[in-house]
């Protein structure tokens, strides 16, 4: 049997999942400014579950540094004090070492290679967040069972970057939940198949 593979993303309403600030723009803040006890409590349940987390090395050294060690968990929304703890595999060619991580290993190798292996070793479920190069390509190579999009409601042409689908190729989805979160948010959760 093989793990349920789960890309979790977030994005703007526009199709953004980041920002980037020029001179004189004010920050977003995290989730956009648009978190709500609804979305975080959501989080929160989802990531009490067994699960491995997947990573590329951008995505991971980004999550590295702002989870890092000397980061207070008092100061984490529960679902990220909670990740921090999964475990957790990076596919680089580039990283040494786990960045303090406490449950990571690296793996090298091409990412497809390695995902389809953990897809037929895993007894949990693997997740990924974000490491838009590595999920796009696992995407294409049909490895990919869920997309999680959680879409806040903002439009960020101006700021927004990282566009999470720019590039793939074409993809039927079949809408298998959909969730509203503090009357702003929505989680939208799809099983992708490739058109030919």
């Amino acid at each position: 049997m093989t793990a349920e593979y789960t890309w979790d993303v977030f994005t703007t309403l526009d199709g953004f999942g980041s920002y980037a600030m020029g001179p004189g723009e004010t920050e977003w803040g995290g989730y956009w400014g648009k978190q709500g006890p609804e979305l975080l409590a959501r989080r929160a349940e989802q990531f009490r579950a067994p699960m491995r987390l997947v990573y590329g090395a951008t995505t991971f050294r980004e999550n590295a540094r702002i989870f890092g060690r000397a980061l207070d968990p008092l100061l984490l929304d529960e679902w990220n004090t909670l990740l921090v703890r999964k475990p957790a595999t990076v596919v680089s060619s580039t990283l040494d070492d786990t960045l303090g991580w406490p449950d990571a290993t690296i793996a090298r190798g091409d990412g497809v290679d390695v995902v389809r292996r953990l897809k037929e070793e895993s007894d949990v479920p693997l997740r990924s967040q974000a490491s838009l190069t590595l999920n796009r390509a696992l995407l294409e190579a049909g490895l990919v069972d869920r997309i999680q999009l959680t879409v806040f409601p903002v439009i960020s042409g101006r700021t927004g970057i990282s566009p999470p689908l720019k590039g793939l190729g074409d993809f039927d989805l079949e809408l298998l939940e959909s969730h509203t979160f503090d009357g702003r948010s929505v989680e939208l959760i799809y099983r992708p198949t490739a058109r030919p």
